[in-house]
């Protein structure tokens, strides 16, 4: 039983089958509710719309008994059979068809065509006669089909024929499914056209005509020559030009609809190459940026400008995960932007069943060309939202990562009332595919950052701990060394905050120092000293085990250069002017103005003027001068309060 319910869910019809019923309806049955119709089939209109959907053989029952019984006609499979290939239809079916020109091509061809269109049964055709081809059709195992599919295979071979402006083809059904047999088997014969049988009197008429010069040519050679061949010459001229006539005439009707077929499968590969290389252009534009705010600013940005849509919105959920929050859109006026933000969709209300609920819970994408389709199915208050924003019509997708909703992304035309098309929700599709992928990089970037910044904390705050006198020493630093940056200017925000991380780890190989002398009261002796300056080594061999990627792969160099001096008398190298990491040029300013200004065991803080000058007097010697001047203007700034004295006198170096 499990296993029978499982095939009976298999898909296996194609949606513009139902698409070809729903035209007919519309056009015949007007009276009919659309809606209802697909909900007793538990079809969704987006799932019609969309030409890659397909259908189960239960839903395509059910909607074969809804429709018997609204339009109380018993040959509606066979009209709708009838229908797809009709010139108003414009079907799908016809544009496959019509490639094949011809009718015996296209039963003959029948088997392959119908595979875009069923996978319930195996078509197998062959010719019998110039107009006669024998098609058998088999369902396949675990398929069970219903005399109606029979009836609109018959109306579909109908069709297939009069494309070519044929009379109707004599079908013979010898065999049927539904009636004992083994599979359907179907004889069709048509109507040879007017062009081979004005060939076939020609022929006909040729062969007469020789043989009757050859009996006159024995009674009166001259007769023959004079009368007889030249006339027969004229008739079988003027019966060819007659017939190629008519088969020019017939090639033109068939050459119009292969012609008129052909350019709308083009217009439908440019539509589906146009969204394949509009979806690569976003996802390129989008990837190169790292946080959620400027991914969600470049979709809105592209999205505005390469979508023809006139709004547009994204909604993510929040860390609880309980409800959708608006996060960023485009083409709103300023009063309903306004009311999106103000406005929660909530995830963890029972009753909330508003169309971005369902669409993130059910992971669906909605196309509703008419919002009056859905009122039965979706909340008042979605509803009530939906008139209060203008909405008539939609689409809404999810977006999904790694099989988790995280947000859904809406369009809408309020004023070009364009409609909405399947070729728009497949766009939209994978769209938002490339908006939940590039979203959830983001925040995996930006939980990594975190997790590095924590990390580069810890460790930092681990050499504080050491020592309760210089704690709060590298924060101190590396605020100074960002300052600088920032008054430099022209260097890339990586940098910068690769400098960050070198000025909070600068005095890590200080944990290699012994309490002894870190913490000695009073001068240190040269051994000591010694001993001392070995944490600037011990920092670069400590960070170098570290696994620092792309730009942050340089802290180690950095933070372990920061007591070189500019004309070679630092340590531990003794590098000069630009052999000096330029990073480590600036940690060296703000490492020796917060050290100064700052108490020690063996002294002190300097006063503030007295700091200032001597940074001044070491600039250009054991400084950057670029760097010294960067500081001092980023200190004057952030200290507004000093005394105008001390900022010139540093500017000056004057005391």
């Amino acid at each position: 039983m499990k296993e029978s319910s499982k095939k009976e869910d298999r898909p296996l019809y194609s949606s513009r089958i139902i698409d070809t019923y729903i035209r007919l309806v519309r056009r015949k049955y007007s009276y009919v509710n659309i809606r209802e119709l697909l909900d007793s089939a538990k079809m969704e209109p987006y799932e019609v719309a969309d030409q890659g959907h397909w259908f189960t053989q239960e839903q395509i029952n059910l909607f074969y008994e809804k429709l018997l019984e609204v339009t109380d006609n018993e040959q509606i499979a066979r009209e709708a059979g009838r229908y797809a290939a009709s010139a108003e239809a414009i079907g799908v079916m016809r544009q496959y068809l019509l490639g094949m020109v011809g009718p015996a091509k296209i039963y003959e061809m029948i088997g392959k065509a119908s595979a875009n269109f069923t996978k319930s049964s195996l078509f197998e055709s062959k010719k019998i006669a110039s107009h006669k081809v024998e098609i058998c059709v088999k369902p396949r195992e675990g398929v069970s089909e219903k005399p109606f599919q029979c009836e609109n295979r018959i109306g579909f071979f109908e069709a297939a024929s009069m494309i070519f402006d044929t009379k109707l083809p004599r079908i013979e059904h010898p065999e049927c499914l539904f009636k004992g047999g083994n599979l359907c088997r179907y004889i069709i014969s048509w109507e040879e056209t007017y062009s081979s049988l004005w060939k076939r009197i020609r022929n006909h008429a040729a062969l007469f005509l020789f043989l009757t010069c050859l009996v006159v040519v024995f009674v009166d050679p001259s007769i023959t020559l004079k009368v007889v061949l030249p006339v027969s010459a004229v008739v079988v001229l003027v019966l060819t030009l007659i017939g190629e006539y008519i088969g020019k005439e017939e090639l033109k009707a068939s050459l119009y609809n292969l012609s008129d077929s052909s350019d709308k499968l083009l217009e439908q590969i440019e539509i589906n190459y146009n969204n394949a290389v509009m979806t690569n252009e976003i996802g390129q534009a989008i990837s190169k940026h790292t946080t959620m705010e400027d991914v969600l600013a470049k979709v809105v940005q592209v999205s505005e400008k390469r979508l023809n849509y006139d709004r547009g919105l994204i909604l993510l959920v929040n860390p609880e995960k309980t409800r959708l929050l608006f996060r960023a859109g485009f083409g709103y006026s300023e009063d309903r932007f306004g009311l999106l933000k103000r406005t929660a969709f909530h995830l963890d209300r029972p009753e909330s069943r508003g169309v971005f609920i369902v669409s993130f819970k059910e992971q669906k994408p909605f196309l509703i060309n008419d919002i009056r389709e859905i009122e039965h199915y979706f909340s008042q208050r979605s509803l009530e939202f939906a008139k209060k924003m203008g909405t008539q019509s939609f689409i809404c997708c999810p977006i999904i990562c790694d099989g988790e909703s995280i947000g859904v992304f809406a369009v809408d035309c309020v004023k070009s009332k364009r409609p909405l098309v399947a070729s728009d929700l497949s766009l939209l599709l994978g769209i938002a595919s490339v908006i939940g992928i590039n979203i959830r990089n983001a925040d995996l970037l930006e939980a990594k950052a975190k997790q590095f910044r924590s990390m580069i904390q810890v460790l930092a705050a681990s050499i504080d701990a050491r020592d309760p006198m210089t704690a709060g020493h590298s924060e101190k630093v590396t605020e100074y060394a960002s300052g600088i940056c920032d008054q430099l200017g022209g260097l890339s925000k990586d940098y910068c905050e690769m400098i960050q991380v070198a000025a909070l780890l600068h005095d890590y190989g200080k944990i290699a120092i012994p309490d002894s002398i870190l913490k000695k009261e009073g001068k240190l002796t040269d051994e000591e000293y010694e001993v001392v300056k070995s944490h600037a080594d011990k920092t670069r061999e400590i960070l170098e085990q570290v696994y620092f990627e792309g730009m942050f792969s340089q802290v180690p160099e950095v933070a372990g250069a920061h007591h070189e001096k500019i004309d070679g008398s630092g340590y531990p190298r003794g590098l000069k002017g630009d052999e000096i990491p330029l990073g480590a040029r600036i940690i060296a300013v703000a490492d020796f103005f917060e050290a100064i200004t700052a108490k020690r065991h063996y002294r002190d803080p300097m006063p503030l003027d007295v700091a200032l000058k001597m940074l001044r007097e070491e600039r250009g010697i054991h400084f950057d001068k670029k760097a010294v001047d960067a500081f001092l203007t980023y200190y004057a700034k952030s200290h507004q309060n000093l005394p105008r004295k001390v900022i010139n006198g540093a500017f000056l170096g004057e005391s």
